[in-house]
């Protein structure tokens, strides 16, 4: 049986879908003008989320103004999916970021291009393909957590 990662930790779905339309936005813009600057702002937003503290990042603070300002509902959701798609992202981030600072351009569109259908898919569909990624990597590596 597929299962997501659970921690037993709820967070704000709706925060988390609008974070993936600006990660959405920030990868079109990237694939629009081949600017490295762009990857950089991702890498550097997924990281603080991950490794600093979601407070201070500029994705999740846009998020919630987004948010209030559109009078959108709260929806709870299992916290732990959300995170491991953020590590999906830094992952993806960290390798548009060095491919383009490289100038292997087409090799950052093909990147960037997996990470826009990812973000998209969590967007309109809120369908994380991280959950079933995580299923394959569970079957290889059965301690693997996140």
């Amino acid at each position: 049986m597929q299962a997501c990662p659970i921690s037993y930790k709820q967070i704000d779905g709706t925060i988390a879908r609008i974070n993936a339309f600006f990660i959405t936005l920030l990868v079109v813009i990237f694939l629009y003008t081949s600017l490295s600057i762009v990857a950089y702002i991702l890498t550097i937003d997924f990281f603080i989320r991950l490794y600093v503290n979601k407070k201070f990042s500029p994705v999740f603070n846009l998020s919630k103004i987004t948010k209030k300002i559109l009078n959108l509902r709260t929806n709870l959701t299992e916290a732990a999916p959300k995170r491991l798609a953020a590590y999906f992202g830094l992952f993806f981030s960290i390798f548009i970021s060095v491919e383009s600072t490289l100038g292997l351009y087409e090799t950052a569109y093909i990147t960037s291009s997996i990470l826009l259908f990812c973000s998209t898919l969590e967007l309109f569909f809120n369908y994380c393909l991280g959950c079933k990624i995580y299923y394959i990597v569970k079957k290889i590596f059965p301690s693997f957590s996140v």
